[in-house]
């Protein structure tokens, strides 16, 4: 199998054979989401970081050299790379709120079933209103986890801060829409 995923990648990489990757990813999901899921415990965090597993190997398929090293293996190291990068940034974060005392804030799946059923009883314009008088730093961390479902870590590369920051604008965002919300019910 490994010849056969070592062929997969190469078509992939030389040609763009999206039959081919498409192939040596579905053959390597369960695994490498394993991996990760072991190794965090959390199944957000081990599906985003699949998911940059993936598209690094998309990004870099055409560095894939079988003579180093098979297929397989070149996947795993990926994926420990990206493992090890999310712990360090994770590591840092955990810091700085010691420093600043801060507790992490979690959003838990009843938090957006909330606002789902709250929203759904208030008519669209009122909601449009209710976002318009967010401020823009949590509008936008709002906007860009709820409805466009985006990870932490990118919100926060694209907004320039940290995911602590993004997490919290995005907990008060929501606290100030289900206040409005509650209030106009």
């Amino acid at each position: 199998m490994t010849e056969r995923d070592d062929a997969m990648l190469l078509a992939a990489a030389a040609g763009g054979d999206e039959h081919a990757f498409e192939q040596f990813y579905r053959r390597h999901l369960a695994a490498v989401t394993g991996f990760h899921l072991r190794r965090t415990g959390r199944r957000e965090l081990a599906f985003d970081l699949t998911a940059e597993t993936f598209a690094a190997v998309v990004v870099g398929c055409a560095t894939f050299d079988p003579a180093r090293g098979s297929a397989t293996g070149w996947l795993f190291g990926i994926a420990a790379h990206k493992l090890r990068d999310a712990l360090r940034r994770g590591r840092v974060e955990a810091e700085a709120r010691q420093r600043l005392r801060h507790e992490p804030i979690l959003l838990e799946d009843a938090d957006l079933e909330r606002v789902d059923e709250l929203a759904s009883r208030v008519n669209e314009s009122r909601l449009a209103t209710l976002l318009g008088d967010l401020p823009a730093e949590q509008r936008a961390a709002l906007l860009a986890r709820v409805v466009d479902e985006r990870p932490y870590d990118e919100i926060a590369a694209t907004l320039d801060c940290s995911e602590a920051v993004v997490r919290q604008r995005v907990h008060r965002g929501l606290r100030r829409l289900r206040s409005g919300m509650e209030g106009s019910a």
